[in-house]
């Protein structure tokens, strides 16, 4: 009689078991979904608040340049840094002992 009760109370521990297995891994399901998602609009808006920064940093740019604006100085000094990388470039390309896919020779 021991046994058979020993038996049983080893089975409803294996039932209790399995289906507390099943909820948690419904739990788990539906947090890698939420998971997935909240990933999904964090890319979204990441994506979103680099082209609003460039945005306001074109913005800015325009506000300098028309003038009269605090942001004239940066605008001037973004408008010089873009010349002078041109001015590189160009110096790069004209130099006929360099071959801009291998390099310095």
């Amino acid at each position: 009689m021991a046994d058979k009760s020993v038996i049983q109370n080893i089975e409803a521990r294996v039932r209790q078991l399995i289906g507390e297995h099943r909820r948690l891994s419904g739990i788990c399901a539906e947090l890698t979904a939420e998971r997935d998602a909240l990933r999904k609009e964090n890319r979204a808006l990441e994506e979103r608040n680099r082209e609003l920064d460039a945005e306001v940093a074109r913005m800015q740019l325009t506000e300098g340049l028309a003038g009269g604006s605090t942001n004239r100085d940066k605008a001037r000094a973004r408008v010089n840094r873009l010349m002078r990388e041109v001015d590189k470039c160009i110096a790069l390309l004209e130099r006929p002992d360099v071959d801009p896919d291998r390099g310095n020779e």
